[in-house]
C-alpha cells in the first residue's frame, strides 16, 4: 500500500506524485500487487491504471487503518506523500501496521528539533546556535544568548508557515505576541540566522547502510529563502571542492545514523566556508524529479526496490560526470494576488516549479526564468533600488551596463554606483514627487527591476508598492543579490548563443558513468 500526499496544498504537491506513480510502477515490474490511498482528482497516482488498486479516500488515521485491514497488504510505503502521511505514521505503527523504509522512530529523531540537534552533537556536525521558548522571556533571553538576527518559527510546520526573521526587540515582542498554539510540548523555535550564507541541498539514496549520493544542488538566493522558492543550480557551480567532499560526508553520516531505508533529503548553509546542517527529511522531497531528470536516475525506483529488501551493492549505483546544467525556478500565484506583496522569505509560497536545461548554466537559468512566466529581456533599461549596498551590487550593475542595459536607480543607490564608476540616472522614489519609479514602471519605460529588500518598515512599504507595480505590469523583478547576478550571466549568455533544443534522452545519453 502506497499512501499519497493527500489534498493539494502550499508545501506539497507534484513531487509526492511523481514518487507515488514510479513506487507503483517498480512494485509492478517486482511482481507485487500495489494499492493507492489518495484522494486528490489532480494526481497521476489516482489514474486507473497507475496501480492495482485505488482508494479515492482521505489520508487519515482512521481511513488507512481500515483499508490495512480489509485488504492486510505486506506492509506500507508513508515516505512518498509528503507530510500528510508523515504525521500518521506513528500512530499507524502503534496500530499493527508495517511500515516500510526508515523507521518511524528515526522519522521522529529528524523531525524533533531537539531530538536532531542531539544526534549532530554525537556526530560532531555543526547547526546554528538554536534555543526554544514558550513565552516572551524565555524569547528575551534566546535573543541575547544567540544574538539578532534570528529565525524564528513554531514547531511541526509545513512549508515553513509562520517562520520569519526577527532583527531587533521590538520585531521579536511583536512575532510572540501575535503566535497561537505555544506550549511547553509545542515551543517557538529559535536559530541564528546565517546572514549572506550560501543555502545547498543533497539528495541521498540509503539501504540503511550504504548510501548513494546522486547530486548537490546549489541555490541562487541566499539562506533565509524557503528551499521550495529558491532557484537552484545542478549541478553546484560556484561551491567550493572542500565544502562539497564535507557536504558528502555529512550526508553520508547523518543517513547511516538515522538508518535511512529509501530516500532522504539533506539542507545545509555555507557560512564563511563552514558547512551547517539546517535538517534533514528522511523522505522524498521537491528535489526528487528535479535530480531524477537531470543526472538520468530513477530515485524514487530504486528507494522503492531498497525498501522492498533489494542490495545497494548488487545495483552498482555510480554517479555520473554531468556536462550540462540543470536550473529550477519556483512559480508563484502573485500575478493573480496583485495586493500581496512577491517577497520571499523563510515562509514558502510558491506553487510550482519548472527545469531549465542547457550545457550553459547562464542559458538554463534564462531558460527557467522563461518557462516560469517572467522572460529575462535581453536589452532596455535597468531599474535599482537596493537596501543594503555592496561592491558585488555595483559589479552586477556595470554587467547589466556592459550588455547594453540603461541604468536607473533611487537617488541612494544612484551616488553608490557612481561612486563605483557605474553611470546612474536618478529617478524619484514614491515619496518624492512625480515623475517616480512607479511611473517608469507603469510606462514600462524599464525592462527589469531589482529591488532588494529591506527590514525596516518604511522602506518596506515603499519597496512593496515597487514589487507590486512590477508584477501588475508584468515587468521581470528580482528581489535577490543573487539571483540579479544569475540573471545578467543568463542574458550575456543568450545574448552570445542561445543554442538549439536538445532531448532529455540525448543529455542522458551524454552523462559519463
Amino acid at each position: 500500500m502506497i499512501l499519497g500526499g493527500g489534498p493539494n496544498r502550499i508545501g506539497q504537491g507534484i513531487e509526492f506524485d511523481y514518487c507515488c506513480c514510479h513506487a507503483a510502477l517498480a512494485l509492478r515490474e517486482m511482481g507485487y500487487e500495489t494499492i493507492m490511498v489518495n484522494c486528490n482528482p489532480e494526481t497521476v497516482s489516482t489514474d486507473y491504471d497507475t496501480s492495482d488498486k485505488l482508494y479515492f479516500e482521505p489520508v487519515t488515521l482512521e481511513d488507512v487503518i481500515q483499508i490495512y485491514r480489509k485488504e492486510k497488504p505486506l506492509g506500507v510505503i508513508v515516505q512518498f506523500g509528503g507530510q500528510t502521511p508523515l504525521n500518521t505514521a506513528r500512530e499507524l505503527s502503534e496500530a499493527g501496521v508495517n511500515i516500510l523504509g526508515t523507521s518511524i522512530d528515526s522519522i521522529d529523531i529528524a523531525e524533533d528539533r531537539d531530538l536532531f540537534r542531539k544526534m549532530m552533537d554525537k556526530l560532531g556536525i555543526p547547526m546554528p546556535e538554536s534555543a526554544m521558548a514558550v513565552d516572551i522571556d524565555e524569547a528575551l533571553a534566546a535573543a541575547a544568548n544567540i544574538g539578532y538576527p534570528l529565525m524564528i518559527r513554531p514547531s511541526f510546520v509545513l512549508g515553513g508557515r509562520g517562520m520569519e526573521v526577527i532583527y531587533d526587540e521590538s520585531m521579536l515582542r511583536e512575532y510572540v505576541a501575535k503566535a497561537v498554539g505555544v506550549t511547553p510540548d509545542r515551543p517557538l523555535l529559535i536559530d541564528r540566522f546565517l546572514r549572506d550564507a550560501l543555502e545547498c541541498e543533497a539528495d541521498a539514496i540509503s539501504d540503511g547502510h550504504d548510501v548513494f549520493i546522486p547530486a548537490v544542488m546549489e541555490h541562487v538566493e541566499l539562506a533565509g529563502i524557503h528551499s521550495g522558492d529558491s532557484a537552484c543550480f545542478i549541478p553546484p557551480v560556484s561551491i567550493h571542492e572542500d565544502a562539497l567532499r564535507t557536504i558528502e560526508d555529512y550526508t553520508r553520516r547523518i543517513a547511516q545514523a538515522l538508518k535511512v531505508c529509501g530516500l532522504m533529503n539533506m539542507q545545509y548553509a555555507i557560512e564563511n566556508g563552514k558547512v551547517y546542517v539546517i535538517e534533514a527529511n528522511p523522505r522524498a522531497s521537491r528535489t526528487v524529479p528535479l535530480v531524477s531528470k537531470v543526472c538520468a536516475i530513477q530515485m524514487a525506483n530504486i528507494a522503492t526496490r531498497l525498501m522492498m529488501g533489494e542490495d545497494m551493492k548488487k545495483m552498482h549505483l555510480r554517479r555520473g560526470t554531468i556536462t550540462h546544467f540543470g536550473a529550477k525556478e519556483a512559480v508563484f500565484p502573485f500575478e493573480k494576488f496583485h495586493e500581496v506583496d512577491p517577497i520571499l522569505g523563510p515562509e514558502m509560497r510558491s506553487t510550482g516549479e519548472v527545469l531549465g536545461l542547457a550545457d550553459n548554466y547562464g542559458i538554463a537559468f534564462y531558460k527557467s526564468q522563461e518557462a516560469a512566466g517572467s522572460k529575462l529581456p535581453n536589452s532596455g533599461a535597468v531599474l535599482f533600488s537596493l537596501d543594503e549596498k555592496r561592491d558585488a551590487d555595483a559589479e552586477i550593475a556595470h554587467q547589466f551596463q556592459s550588455q547594453g542595459f540603461k541604468v536607473y536607480a533611487t537617488r541612494g543607490t544612484a551616488a553608490f554606483l557612481r561612486e563605483n564608476g557605474v553611470e546612474t540616472l536618478d529617478v524619484a522614489k514614491i515619496s518624492e514627487g512625480r515623475p517616480n519609479v512607479l511611473d517608469m514602471i507603469v510606462n514600462r519605460e524599464v525592462a527589469i527591476v531589482v529591488n532588494t529588500p529591506s527590514h525596516k518598515r518604511d522602506a518596506r512599504e515603499d519597496g512593496a508598492e515597487i514589487r507590486k507595480a512590477a508584477l501588475k505590469y508584468k515587468i521581470p523583478y528580482i528581489t535577490t543579490r543573487a539571483a540579479a547576478h544569475a540573471a545578467i550571466l543568463g542574458i550575456a549568455a543568450a545574448r552570445r548563443n542561445r543554442g538549439g533544443v536538445t532531448s532529455l534522452q540525448d543529455y542522458h545519453a551524454s552523462i559519463v558513468r
